[in-house]
C-alpha cells in the first residue's frame, strides 16, 4: 500500500467581487493569504474560483497539500 502523506493550512479570504474581477480578467494571477499559523500562501486565483459568490470570496477556508506541497484541495469551512 502506498500512503502518501498530507498537511492542511487554514486561512481566510476577504475579497470583493469587484477585487476579484482584475483575477478574473488575467490582470492578477496569484492570490497571496496569510495561514493562520503566520505563513504567506500564494495560490492560483483560478482555485478560488469555485467559491465566487456574486458579493465576492470571504471566509476561512483549508487547503491540503502532498508531501511536496503540491495542492490536493482547497475546501470552505
Amino acid at each position: 500500500m502506498n500512503w502518501r502523506k498530507s498537511s492542511s493550512i487554514k486561512f481566510r479570504v476577504a475579497l470583493s467581487a469587484d477585487a476579484f474581477l482584475r483575477y478574473y480578467r488575467g490582470s492578477a494571477r496569484a492570490v497571496i493569504v496569510r495561514a493562520e499559523d503566520g505563513r504567506r500562501i500564494q495560490l492560483p486565483a483560478a482555485n478560488l474560483r469555485p467559491f465566487l459568490l456574486s458579493d465576492g470570496i470571504y471566509g476561512e477556508f483549508e487547503l491540503t497539500l502532498d508531501d511536496n506541497n503540491k495542492l490536493l484541495d482547497i475546501r470552505r469551512l
